[in-house]
């Protein structure tokens, strides 16, 4: 019962800081650019913690978990970019739609191998 508490306290904070990136990017774009750039960021950062590069300061596997599972959890954020795709196409905003979509995968890929790469470059084991 304890871990869910410490990973809802860790979810609470990924929030916030997901709602303050999109406070501080704005909203209005054609582009959803604050929903793709915490997806992005959190893509990096859940594979460079993959790959065990910071595994001498986390230790601890519940920290782990509060890290990845609640806050990187409810920093990113997969249902926002179902939404936001579904409204651009209603809209009639296809190619946006197309783009985004395109841009949220291939992104999401390259992120998570840049992420691995950084990950074995840097680990220090």
């Amino acid at each position: 019962m304890k871990q869910l508490v410490w990973v809802g306290v860790a979810g609470m904070f990924g929030a916030i800081l997901r709602t303050s990136i999109g406070l501080w990017m704005g909203e209005g774009h054609a582009f959803p650019v604050a929903t793709i750039f915490v997806n992005l960021v959190a893509t990096w950062l859940l594979c460079l913690i993959a790959t065990g590069v910071l595994d001498h300061v986390l230790k601890n596997k519940q920290l782990k978990e509060m890290i990845t599972v609640g806050f990187l959890g409810s920093f990113s954020t997969f249902s926002a970019f179902s939404i936001e795709t579904v409204l651009l196409f209603e809209s009639g905003k296809f190619l946006i739609a197309i783009l985004y979509v395109s841009a949220s995968v291939i992104g999401g890929i390259c992120m998570g191998l840049f992420g691995f790469h950084c990950g074995r470059k840097w680990k220090l084991t």
